[in-house]
Order: C-alpha cells, then sequence, then structure tokens
C-alpha cells in the first residue's frame, strides 16, 4: 500500500495584504531562525551516535521534514497568490475582504463573518475562506437579502445586516 492522495482541490488564489503579510513573516520565521535552530539540534544528536535508538534524533528528523515541507509550501502559494488590497466599487454588495453581519432570522442572534483567502482563515476571528459554502452563498447579496445556510444544527435562515470592507 502506498502513501498516494489525490491532488487537493486548487484554491482560490486570493489573499488581503494582512494575510500576505503575515505568510511571508512566517516563511522568513521558518527559514531564518527555526530551521538553522533544528539543523543544529539535529546534527547534535547524530553526533551521539546509534541513530536508530536515537529519539532525539528521530524528533528533529520530522521537525526538519515539516518545516521544509512548510517552507516548500509558502514558497510556491507565495508566488501564485493575488494581494486584493482595495474596496470594490459597490460597497454595499458582499465581495472578497467583507466583513459581514448577519443575524438568524428565527433567534434573532447575531454573527459577524469576514471573506478571506483559504491561505488566511481563522475561525475563532470568524474569518471564513472564500471557497466555504456560506461565503459562496453571501457573494454578491447586498444589505438585506436573505440566505439560507445548512448548518450542522439544520437549515438557518440569515439576513444580511452589514457590509464593511475593512481599510487597508
Amino acid at each position: 500500500m502506498g502513501r498516494w492522495r489525490p491532488p487537493a482541490e486548487k484554491s482560490t488564489a486570493l489573499i488581503t495584504r494582512e494575510g500576505h503579510d503575515r505568510l511571508k513573516v512566517e516563511l522568513d520565521d521558518l527559514w531564518r531562525l527555526r530551521r538553522p535552530e533544528v539543523v543544529k539540534a539535529l546534527a547534535a544528536a547524530a553526533a551521539e551516535g546509534d541513530r536508530s535508538e536515537n529519539a532525539e534524533y528521530t524528533y528533529r528528523k520530522k521537525q526538519l521534514g515539516d518545516i521544509d515541507r512548510r517552507v516548500r509550501y509558502l514558497s510556491k502559494r507565495l508566488e501564485v497568490l493575488q494581494v486584493v488590497d482595495t474596496a470594490p466599487a459597490d460597497r454595499e454588495a458582499v465581495f472578497f475582504g467583507a466583513l459581514v453581519d448577519l443575524e438568524n432570522v428565527a433567534s434573532g442572534a447575531a454573527v459577524r463573518y469576514r471573506i478571506v483567502g483559504p491561505d488566511e482563515t481563522d475561525a475563532k476571528r470568524g474569518w471564513i475562506s472564500i471557497d466555504a459554502p456560506l461565503a459562496r452563498m453571501l457573494l454578491k447579496k447586498r444589505i438585506d437579502d436573505e440566505i439560507e445556510a445548512q448548518l450542522p444544527s439544520g437549515v438557518a435562515r440569515f439576513v444580511i445586516v452589514e457590509v464593511n470592507y475593512p481599510a487597508t
């Protein structure tokens, strides 16, 4: 049995300026700080002798592979990403980068989402990928439009209360 996996679906190559800057900082940190530290620790572990029973060596080797994999991914991804740092002309419609306030029609509960690129999603901050089903439903909708979303708890209806575009 091999380790082959089918290729992942292509994700949208859009990113906010803030997200792009964060990825560049992460790449720089991995390449200039973390990787040299791990290489140094790996060399020290390798010098201890028998590598087959050396847990430190095995751990550092795996850690180095993880760092190299992430560096390779970020290097390639940053080349193809398109930075979107301007608001659309129609600021009352939902497009990439929008901060959208929704109200649940049944319960009146308010939620806020920001539509961002797939490389910068953050559930704690309410940042959802433009590729997410909810974001796709929201695109091109306007204030007071209603949408119906399939949630784990069932179908929910939302009305768009406000659309903002954060200053970049």
